[in-house]
């Protein structure tokens, strides 16, 4: 699965979402995680209430399960959720690294059910029903 970290530095999740100057992507498994991309977003990223620059943030990330945050306002975060795309907030700067390790030794075990359910997405839906055994032959 994608993640995303936001990130001013590219080594902590230190960034409000829509302040972040980079969005550092990565895939993450059971076995390991790699880095995919970085996602550089220009200087002017104050908080003004503009949600203009949410949309190539939102773009950049819209295959990613999980983005990780120092912060989110409501609105973005209900885009970001609107996107299938679920937000993790660190209570203090964090290291991707770190965070990292973590996820993929979650993933190797038993991980809760928002993530059982983030590592769904982009998947296609699959119904396993069983067959009826009791079939009528008329």
């Amino acid at each position: 699965m994608k993640v995303a970290f936001a990130t001013q530095d590219q080594q902590r999740v230190d960034a409000h979402f829509g302040w972040a100057k980079h969005l550092a992507v990565y895939e993450v498994s059971p076995s390991g995680y790699r880095f995919l991309q970085d996602f550089p977003f220009g200087e002017d990223l104050a908080e003004d209430g503009n949600e203009d620059k949410l949309s190539p943030k939102l773009a950049a990330i819209h295959d990613c399960a999980i983005v990780y945050v120092a912060a989110i306002g409501g609105s973005a975060a209900a885009r970001v959720v609107a996107s299938k795309i679920h937000p993790v907030k660190v209570t203090q700067p964090e290291p991707i690294l770190d965070i990292l390790d973590k996820l993929q030794e979650t993933l190797a075990g038993m991980p809760p059910p928002w993530l059982r359910k983030a590592l769904l997405k982009g998947q296609a839906r699959v119904h396993n029903f069983e067959e009826d055994d009791e079939v009528k032959n008329d």
